[in-house]
């Protein structure tokens, strides 16, 4: 068997060493061996090179990654590409098989380590270590160049063995250097005798250590100081107790803190919280519980039974004596309004009485006995009958601008007798409505003087029916009454019997208040007013439902007046407005007899509605008024209209707003409107002018007027009665008309006079406005010759009223 073995080597040999007559290329090599793979003759994997000359099986590519790892220990796996010839691809592929079926090997980064490299970095670490007693983990991870994740890694196992060394806080330290450190965090935490934060003592040790290491040394982290710290209080070493890791309180302190509590406590039987805070117990009321079970926790001290038990003695006191007593003056200067109130409730003695309706506390620590409050009670009783229930305002000053003032509860002297003052209505009638300036062009004065002479009476029908609105307007009055009777005027009452009375009062009934020094006595007296004041405005409200009943015939008179008034002035004012039209063609002239009708007759409407409503209101509100009083001839300004308007409640506010910009505007038309709303607001009815009442108001005034003109003897004053009266003879229309309107009415009865009547008309006006220039023009001196010249014309005035009057006198029509 070996020979025949002997003769095939020396056969394959000879085949070798003989040259091949047929010489095939690269590529036919290739071909050749992609043949063989398709056919499966090869049936291996074959791995190109980079140059593509050569093939590499992959088990031979594992085994030289294998080798150059043993060689080198770390190496890279683009080198292994760069070594063995072959795609970065398959020598991933195959590294990572390598790294996989080898634990003692690892990929990290594009790079396969070996635990030797390793062990030696970590001895390598080790002797450096030894010469310079800390290294940064950082620093290591920089020069190896790798992570400080993976350094740490690597290294824990490592520790104690390869490398003689502690890690904490990404530093490694020698075992002689802890233990020096440790013996520096020892020394100085034994050194501390109050709570101090542990990170300013750490901060200290570290610019010790840097002094001591020099600008080379690395710094030690805080976390290192407080591990060595920790492990010292586990081991007993320190004593003390460590709160939140960092607040450390020493046990010398806590000692000296607990027996300075309890001196304190057992000295006063009760300590503050803010004594407890400046010996540095940030929980007080805990350490007090823990340590005091039997004691009392109240908001600002912790007091002991002993408190209680004398507190109550004084109050079981004062309630026998039927007195009252604060309980801070009892209780030590410590304590403030909140614990008393606590410790009160404490009390025994105060309980009951509380049960039994014996005592009232009021506000914090004022207790009064029963007995007491009774008679404070009766005394301002008989304060109350000097009261004079009917004058009581029950609106604000803006609702009583006209004068009619609230009572105001004033005392007088020390018995206290209150005195009540108010300004009637009836005060106004002095007032008159500012007239225009004189220092105007001639015309201007001569229309402002027929303005001023102008008298046209307006009438209508007396005694006319009320509507329905009149009639439940009184019955929802009556009704209002009733009810006010029933329930009393909240409100109303508790505007006359203010706290502030109540407390003056009271400082007057109670004078040993301020015997006792207090600063406020409002502290102690107000709550005492709140407790008495609903008592006393129960009586005031029974005392007022008098005053409603007696002026619930007065509303229904009132009413009556208002929808009288109201009749007589509405008519007249739709009679006057049928007359506009005639000249409503001339803009100015429209716009001006507008305005002049809602001055003359609208504005004194407004004025009586307004004035006859807030008595209205007052009555409703229990309030006396003087019947006698005539509003109809008071006189109002545009912002006692405005503020008089503005006090009514409710929707009528604006109502009645809504009609005093009216009054002053330039339209009836918006008048009657806003005259209408506040009406039925109101509950009063606002009559329509129908034909029979036009017919019977004209007539009316027709007649009134004819006796106007023949009983006028002022020339001056006769000119606009006859132009009235013309236009109720021709047109039909009850003109209002102001003096500088005349001209224009005058021109448009051209048409309907014959040449000689207008012509006497035309001349009676001339004249008229000549003579009102001239008195206008007129300076006083007696040597002035104007004199003379007014006489002159008012003469030849005089002389035209025969012809003037008898325009309408003898064309009368019935």
């Amino acid at each position: 068997m070996d020979d025949e073995l002997l003769e095939l080597q020396r056969q394959f040999e000879f085949a070798q060493q003989a040259k091949s007559s047929v010489c095939l290329s690269e590529r036919n090599v290739v071909e050749l061996v992609q043949k063989l793979h398709q056919l499966e003759i090869i049936d291996f994997d074959l791995l190109h090179t980079v140059t593509g000359k050569e093939y590499i099986t992959p088990e031979q590519l594992k085994n030289e990654i294998l080798a150059e790892i043993k060689k080198l220990g770390r190496v890279s796996l683009i080198d292994l590409a760069d070594i063995t010839g072959v795609d970065l691809y398959h020598v991933e592929k195959q590294a990572q098989d390598v790294v996989s079926s080898d634990k003692t090997l690892m990929l990290i980064n594009g790079e396969i380590i070996s635990n030797l490299f390793w062990d030696t970095a970590a001895e390598e670490i080790n002797e450096r270590l030894q010469e310079c007693s800390q290294i940064a983990l950082a620093e290591i991870a920089a020069q190896l160049q790798v992570g400080s994740e993976l350094i740490v890694t690597v290294l824990e196992p490592r520790l104690g063995t390869l490398v003689k060394a502690r890690l904490e806080g990404g530093q490694l330290y020698t075992p002689a250097y802890v233990e020096r450190v440790n013996s520096m965090v020892r020394g100085a935490a034994r050194g501390i005798c109050l709570p101090i934060n542990l990170l300013a003592l750490w901060n200290t040790l570290q610019s010790l250590l840097q002094e001591m290491n020099g600008a080379g040394g690395v710094a030690v982290e805080s976390s290192f100081f407080q591990s060595l710290f920790n492990g010292a209080v586990k081991d007993g070493e320190i004593l003390g107790s460590l709160r939140a890791g960092v607040q450390w309180t020493p046990l010398v302190f806590a000692t000296a803190q607990k027996e300075c509590v309890d001196a304190l406590f057992s000295q006063g039987s009760f300590i503050s919280y803010d004594a407890l805070h400046k010996l540095g117990i940030t929980q007080p009321l805990q350490f007090l519980q823990s340590r005091y079970a039997e004691g009392i926790p109240l908001d600002t001290v912790f007091a002991h039974p002993s408190i209680v038990e004398m507190l109550d003695a004084a109050m079981e006191d004062a309630i026998e004596r039927e007195s009252w007593i604060d309980a801070l003056s009892v209780l030590p200067p410590a304590f403030a309004s909140q614990d008393a109130s606590k410790i009160l409730s404490t009390c025994p003695s105060v309980q009951t009485a509380i049960k039994s309706n014996k005592v009232v506390v009021f506000g914090d620590s004022y207790v009064f006995s029963s007995g007491f409050v009774k008679s404070l009670f009766d005394l301002l009783e008989k304060e109350m009958d000097t009261l004079n229930v009917s004058s009581f305002a029950l609106k604000s000053d803006d609702q009583n601008n006209l004068g009619d003032d609230s009572s105001n509860l004033s005392d007088s002297n020390d018995a206290g007798n209150d005195s009540t003052s108010s300004k009637q209505v009836s005060d106004k009638t002095s007032r008159k409505k500012k007239g225009k300036s004189a220092g105007g062009a001639k015309m201007a004065s001569i229309e402002s003087g027929l303005d001023y002479q102008e008298n046209v009476p307006s009438r209508s029908k007396k005694n006319q029916k009320k509507g329905k609105n009149s009639n439940s307007l009184q019955e929802r009055d009556s009704k209002s009454v009733s009810k006010r009777d029933n329930d009393g005027p909240k409100g109303d009452s508790s505007s006359i019997i203010s706290e502030e009375w109540l407390v003056k009062k009271l400082l007057m009934l109670i004078p040993d208040i301020e015997e006792q020094g207090i600063d406020d006595p409002e502290t102690i007296l107000l709550p005492l007013a709140n407790h008495l004041r609903p008592m006393l405005l129960n009586i005031l409200r029974e005392r007022k439902k008098a005053a409603f009943t007696e002026n619930a015939q007065k509303i229904k008179r009132l009413l009556d007046s208002i929808q009288r008034k109201l009749d007589e002035s509405s008519l007249n004012i739709q009679l006057y407005e049928k007359a506009l039209d005639l000249l409503e063609e001339d803009q100015s002239t429209s716009v001006l007899l507008h305005k002049h009708l809602l001055r003359t007759t609208a504005t004194p409407l407004v004025d009586f509605l307004l004035l006859n409503m807030d008595m209205h209101n007052k009555l409703k509100n229990g309030i006396q008024i003087d019947e006698s009083q005539n509003v109809e001839s008071v006189l109002l300004s545009s912002g006692e209209r405005v503020d008089l308007a503005k006090s009514f409640q409710g929707p009528l506010a604006a109502k009645a707003i809504a009609l005093v910009e009216a009054s002053e505007g330039k339209s009836v038309e918006t008048f009657m409107t806003a005259l209408r709303a506040m009406a039925e607001e109101s509950g009063l009815m606002l009559k329509k002018l129908d034909k029979k009442l036009e017919r019977t108001l004209l007539h009316s005034y027709r007649k009134d007027l004819t006796a106007q003109v023949a009983a006028e003897k002022d020339p001056v004053s006769l000119l606009p009665k006859v132009v009235s009266l013309l236009y109720v003879q021709i047109y039909g229309k009850a003109l209002q008309a102001p003096g500088r309107a005349i001209s224009v009415a005058v021109s448009h009865l051209k048409e309907k006079l014959d040449d000689s009547a207008f012509k006497t008309l035309t001349d009676y006006q001339s004249a008229t406005v000549t003579l009102l220039s001239l008195m206008s023009a007129a300076t006083g001196d007696e040597e002035d010759c104007t004199s003379d010249r007014i006489s002159t014309k008012r003469e030849f005035l005089e002389t035209l009223m025969p012809a003037l009057k008898s325009l309408v006198l003898g064309t009368q029509q019935s």
